[in-house]
């Protein structure tokens, strides 16, 4: 096949973006086109978005607007331009556009802008993306997008204005593609969606469809990404059954987002903290050395100082390994961006304590695990040097040797940060390899 172009593709924001930009650059390579690894040896430019928060889409305007200053054809992708297209009209005039339920549609779109041409490719596509040819950011990590958008109207949300209602995708086919993955050599697979918890096909929740991955042949494991408590109660006691298997990383994304029910009302989440604590407590019952990864908005509209104190209490009883802390910020088009917004400097300071607090419960938590002995798979290059290994817990213990992706070492944490663990090999030889 005649080579067509070289393309740059560039991605931010959350996995289900990371397995879009991947399906996008193994249609462009299928067609002949060239990834290359920066912008000045492009032809063409792609950036995948995320606009999340505030401060993430206005990163995702400067960087569009740099990238748009090159002078080559630009085709800006992900959620800014199905939730916000006068955005990027208004940032990149010339730039054509793919949504996140179009990816199909990106070799249209970069054959249109190489020749000048502007498409605005954002219609959902019903066909599921599962299948699709990929070339991965890791070649060790499989991104399994079992559906696309969500059963939510949370007042804060704009991805949902992006992604949309939920649409499951088939278990056969979820199925096949795991097998392909792990025929391919990827040893983690994320099992991701907007909410994981939400899936259903026919008869088929996410605890039968963990089932049927696990069944897959293969040295692999399984993390299980961001669920709504909303969903996790209705599928709980299955749910805890399925994370038995011990392909299944024992590790929870549960957002609870506020400590105050009443800030839970105004956030249209439908759930109580009450119920949050009820999956936490199930699970840490099951398996005490999880680890629970949670959200917090700090300064939602509405919320009171009490209302505030009543998150800090909720961290403090519930502890979780890592929090994610968000200032709140108004989204356009959202429910909540119509509300009475409180004071910049009150949603700042709120965030700046919520995060100190939860530094200290991470490294707490983490110094627990000083002097833990066992399995750990290497995932990735470490930031700093060395390499990031995960544990059953899908922990993140960081050691200073060399390793390769997908190794599966013998290891000991040695020390803690707020975090991550640091390790070293507790037996390390060529059997190992």
């Amino acid at each position: 096949m005649k080579p067509r172009g070289a393309v740059y593709v560039e991605v931010y924001g959350c996995a289900a973006n990371m397995a879009d930009a991947e399906m996008m650059m193994g249609l462009l390579e299928g067609e002949g086109y060239r990834i290359v690894e920066a912008p000045d040896e492009a032809d063409v430019l792609v950036v995948v978005t995320c606009i999340v928060k505030g401060p993430t889409e206005a990163r995702m305007v400067h960087r569009i607007s740099r990238l748009n200053t090159l002078g080559k054809p630009l085709v800006v992708a992900g959620c800014m331009p199905k939730a916000e297209r006068w955005l990027v009209r208004r940032t990149a005039p010339g730039a054509c556009t793919v949504g996140p339920n179009s990816v199909r549609r990106v070799v249209e779109a970069v054959r249109s802008a190489l020749s000048g041409r502007v498409v605005d490719a954002v219609e959902d596509d019903e066909e599921p993306k599962t299948g699709l040819p990929r070339r991965r950011l890791n070649p060790v990590v499989h991104i399994e997008e079992i559906s696309s958008g969500c059963l939510g109207s949370c007042a804060y949300c704009i991805v949902r204005l992006a992604r949309g209602r939920l649409r499951s995708y088939p278990p056969e086919e979820i199925v096949r593609d795991v097998e392909r993955a792990v025929s391919e050599g990827c040893r983690f697979v994320w099992v991701t969606s907007q909410d994981t918890a939400a899936y259903r096909y026919g008869d088929v929740r996410l605890p039968q469809l963990l089932g049927m991955i696990c069944e897959i042949e293969g040295g692999f494991h399984v993390r299980v990404g961001m669920m709504n408590p909303m969903n996790a109660l209705e599928i709980l006691d299955d749910l805890l059954d399925a994370y038995e298997d011990p392909k299944v990383f024992k590790f929870l994304h549960l957002p609870v987002q506020s400590g105050s029910d009443r800030v839970l009302r105004l956030m249209n989440r439908r759930y109580t903290v009450e119920e949050f604590k009820h999956i936490v407590s199930k699970f840490r019952s099951r398996f005490p050395r999880m680890t629970l990864v949670t959200d917090v908005i700090c300064g939602f509209p509405g919320e009171g100082e009490e209302d505030f104190s009543e998150t800090v209490k909720l961290l403090e009883e519930v502890r979780p390994d890592f929090t994610h802390v968000s200032k709140f910020t108004p989204r356009p088009g959202t429910p909540a961006a119509r509300m009475k917004q409180l004071p910049t400097q009150v949603v700042k300071e709120r965030s700046r304590r919520v995060s100190a607090l939860t530094r200290t419960i991470s490294l707490e938590r983490n110094m627990e695990w000083v002097g833990w002995r066992g399995w750990g798979v290497v995932e990735k290059p470490g930031r700093g040097g060395g390499y990031v290994v995960r544990n059953f817990a899908y922990r993140p213990i960081v050691l200073d040797v060399n390793a390769e992706l997908g190794e599966r070492l013998d290891v000991i944490v040695v020390g803690a940060e707020a975090t991550h663990l640091r390790g070293k090999p507790a037996l390390y030889s060529p059997q190992n390899l």
